[in-house]
């Protein structure tokens, strides 16, 4: 007996004293399947913790100093699992709806753009658009060609950029680059490498456009050189080919109704053409996409 009560060791009809209570067993070692005991919620808050802060798999250690986990780092070249999904149908929208809101500045600097090209291949070739003569004034004239084309793409991108920034682009928004070294040379590179394609049964020329198709939209918005942009270009085009090859073939039946309207289509089916192939870029980037 001890002092103040039974004793809950001893059996109170014979007075036998039962062995220490082991809530595990004999020894302290828990019977099978015991152990580990079921761990129930931690103190103050809810099991798994709320707000999507629970650890990865794996055993990571939570951050220093407790808080969220940092977010998975931006897809910059491919749309991937959980990033925005291109609409094809809304980026033609997206591209007409751009086009409507500012649609004299987009004719006026598409006919600038088509006098200066005319211009230019009436000075080397005296207006002959037939004259396939080889000779060394048309040669620096191919060239001069070229580049003012490639610089000329690059305002248009320029522009289109614009609008998807939310600003409506004026004339002289189209000119806002400065990288034209890195536009001019992005430009020949791509230009050969169709051109070899072409020359190897064409379907490989094809490929190598379809893939190469945003290298001067990576060096006008991001400020890349040329190595860089053809590298974007392919990495964002071979992640996403399914998706960018429905734009395109939509974009290219929009220009050719836009040229059987006597060409003056065109004026217009451009710049929308333009406008939703940089919306799916801005979209398969994560970029800004003004409303």
């Amino acid at each position: 007996m001890t002092t103040g009560g039974q004793d809950p060791n001893q059996n109170p009809e014979d007075g036998k004293q039962f062995p220490p209570q082991d809530p595990y067993g004999q020894q302290g070692t828990p019977p099978p399947g015991s152990y580990p005991p079921p761990a129930g919620p931690p103190q103050g808050g809810s099991y798994p913790p709320p707000g999507g802060n629970y650890p990865p798999p794996g055993g990571y250690p939570p951050p220093p100093g407790g808080g969220n986990f940092p977010p998975p780092p931006p897809n910059d070249y491919g749309a991937g699992f959980g990033a925005p999904q291109l609409s094809v149908g809304a980026a033609i929208t997206y591209g007409w709806n751009k086009f409507k809101d500012n649609a004299l500045v987009w004719i006026g600097i598409s006919i600038i753009a088509f006098l200066i090209a005319g211009l230019i291949q009436g000075a080397f070739n005296g207006f002959d658009y037939t004259n396939t003569e080889f000779s060394a004034l048309s040669i620096v004239g191919g060239l001069v060609t070229a580049i003012v084309g490639y610089i000329i793409q690059a305002a248009f991108l320029r522009g289109a950029l614009s609008e998807l920034d939310g600003i409506k682009p004026a004339f002289g928004t189209f000119f806002q680059f400065t990288n034209i070294g890195a536009v001019v040379l992005g430009g020949f590179l791509v230009a050969v490498a169709t051109y070899v394609g072409l020359v190897l049964c064409i379907i490989p020329g094809i490929i190598a456009a379809f893939l190469l198709y945003y290298t001067l939209t990576f060096i006008v918005d991001k400020n890349q050189d040329a190595i860089s942009g053809i590298k974007s270009s392919y990495a964002l085009t071979s992640s996403n080919v399914g998706t960018l090859i429905l734009l395109a073939l939509a974009l290219i039946g929009i220009n050719i109704i836009g040229a059987l309207l006597c060409g003056i289509g065109l004026l217009v089916t451009a710049p929308v053409a333009l406008i939703a192939s940089t919306y799916a870029y801005r979209v398969l980037t994560g970029g800004h996409v003004a409303a």
